[in-house]
């Protein structure tokens, strides 16, 4: 090392032989020293940024999984398949056994309900699920449950159709619950007791939009049903399959309900529901000494279940014992797959789980 006063040289630099000199050469050199420490500095903190942002990606990319199963969530859990393969026990196989909310998870109901022929269906599935078999139904599959429940409420609300039978559906549905979530420690209800509580509220909120519902009359200045012929009128009132239909329609105008009040209307429709052994059973005369068919049809209803008509159900292939909407591919071997499936009613789609 050069002493003060010598000359010092290096490659591209000379110095001058004063104290200053030196000095001006320390300070560069402590400079450098102090970007170089700075730049490395900086260059961890970036990169303990980066690890910082990545983590907390991968953690909100978690949340967002886990947000899709909890009970916010207001989509169904779907399955790539529409179909499910029933067995009632292990095999070489397949090993265990179907359940109801296995079922209930991997038939496309939520776009069930947007089918007309399928909407009767699936309303009274989930009645029936409503009064006996919420507690057999897996956490997922209450949830489900109560998903597809909002969509068929949202559903009547905007189309202001089937308004009756989705009161039926709350009512049983708030009624199994307040029995269930009164014996808490001896249901089998998933979740918090307070989230049931919140779901018996949400219940009755709807219940309160349907009983406000204001049927507005379409602006329509063509043809209507009162001015068809009395023929086809009484045609059209004899596909309706439901008594408290006749008595509603009865009630829109006065020509309407003397047609209502036919004998005959009424017969048909004991006739169709009933059996002859039960109508004997449940016999009323009217003053004049006829048969009422009208009052022995509301008796019968009380004694008896009506016959159930849907436009599509549920089908159990009998080859390969897959279950399916009608129209849904499935992976049969028969050499006729249609002749081997069988139409199953929502209580036939029930017992098919009963073990």
């Amino acid at each position: 090392m050069p002493f003060l006063g010598q000359d010092w040289r290096s490659p591209g630099q000379s110095w001058v032989k004063t104290a200053d000199g030196w000095k001006r050469f320390l300070d560069e050199k402590s400079g450098s020293f102090v970007s170089d420490l700075s730049s490395y500095c900086n260059k961890e903190v970036y990169n303990k940024e980066n690890l910082f942002n990545t983590l907390n990606y991968d953690v909100a990319a978690k949340k967002r999984k886990k947000d899709m199963l909890n009970s916010k969530t207001k989509t169904q859990y779907f399955h790539q398949e529409k179909w499910i393969y029933v067995h009632k026990g292990s095999t070489k196989e397949r090993h265990g056994y179907c359940t109801l909310g296995e079922a209930f998870n991997r038939l496309d109901f939520s776009t069930a309900i947007l089918d007309s022929r399928r909407f009767n269906y699936v309303v009274r599935l989930l009645e029936l699920i409503a009064k006996s078999q919420l507690t057999s139904l897996s956490g997922i599959a209450q949830k489900n449950f109560m998903n597809i429940l909002e969509k068929v409420v949202l559903k009547v609300l905007e189309d202001q159709q089937n308004i009756r039978l989705i009161r039926e559906l709350l009512q049983t549905l708030y009624t199994s619950l307040c029995t269930l979530v009164q014996r808490v420690g001896k249901s089998v209800l998933v979740g918090n007791i307070n989230m049931w509580v919140y779901r018996m509220e949400t219940i009755l909120h709807w219940q309160q939009q349907l009983n406000n519902i204001q049927i507005t009359r379409p602006a329509f200045k063509g043809l209507t049903f009162t001015d068809l012929p009395l023929c086809l009128q009484l045609n059209i009132m004899q596909r309706l399959s439901d008594g408290r239909d006749l008595v509603s329609l009865g009630q829109a105008a006065p020509d309407l309900h003397v047609l209502s009040e036919d004998r005959l209307l009424w017969k048909k429709l004991c006739q169709y529901h009933f059996s002859e052994r039960q109508i004997r059973k449940r016999l009323i005369l009217s003053d004049k000494g006829q048969l009422d068919w009208k009052k022995m049809y509301f008796k019968l209803v009380r004694c008896y279940p009506r016959k159930e008509q849907y436009g599509d159900t549920l089908q159990l292939c009998k080859h390969c014992h897959i279950l399916s909407w009608k129209g849904t591919d499935h992976p049969c071997t028969a050499n006729n797959p249609e002749s081997c499936s069988v139409s199953l009613s929502p209580q036939d789609f029930i017992n098919l789980f009963k073990f």
